[in-house]
């Protein structure tokens, strides 16, 4: 391997969320010495997501085929739609394993500072669901952000008229957490959260 491929592979590396320069140096280097047993099946594995993965026009996630197998899944409740901000929420949903409803990716949150408008997120295609599925309740699973918490009062407003039930996720101290450690918004959000013991 030539000495500019290495570089080229570090550079790549780098790209990647949460790698810096040392980083991606050091998996570059165990990819390098174990080409059989990791970069060349890395390589295809990258080349066959990159040729198979495919955007679900319903909900926007990610899969092989679509409407992607959440949503074609017959024992999921499709009166319950939740609302997430990107695929990483679906994943980070479905691997507590306790949400059977479906999705509906916004592809990110309404951003002043970034430029982020609402027609630059799928508002107009969750509209157009809750008109046309029989959607009883809309959970809006969004991070407790400020410019998420905007977007979520955005599509509060948007969908007043509708009979839809929106709801959002609960907020406040994490399981496990402790008081002394927590920062006052945490702590805050958790005493207007409160609910009977």
């Amino acid at each position: 391997m030539s000495e500019q491929a290495i570089d080229n592979l570090i550079k790549m590396l780098a790209r990647l969320p949460s790698l810096g320069p040392r980083s991606a140096r050091r998996i570059a280097l165990q990819m390098i010495q174990n080409k059989d047993t990791m970069m060349r099946p890395l390589s295809h594995a990258i080349n066959d997501a990159a040729d198979n993965i495919k955007t679900c026009h319903i909900c926007g996630n990610l899969d092989t085929t679509s409407p992607c197998r959440i949503c074609i899944d017959a024992k999921r409740d499709p009166s319950i739609l939740c609302c997430v901000a990107s695929v990483a929420d679906i994943w980070a949903i479905e691997r507590a394993g306790h949400y059977r409803g479906q999705y509906h990716v916004l592809g990110g949150v309404l951003s002043a500072i970034d430029g982020i408008t609402p027609d630059d997120l799928n508002l107009t295609s969750l509209s157009e669901r809750i008109e046309t599925n029989n959607i009883d309740e809309l959970i809006i699973a969004l991070s407790a952000t400020v410019d998420a918490q905007t977007t979520a009062h955005y599509i509060a407003d948007m969908l007043e008229e509708t009979s839809v039930k929106i709801t959002g996720l609960a907020r406040g101290i994490p399981t496990g957490g402790e008081l002394d450690f927590l920062d006052d918004t945490t702590i805050a959000t958790a005493f207007k959260s409160r609910k009977s013991v």
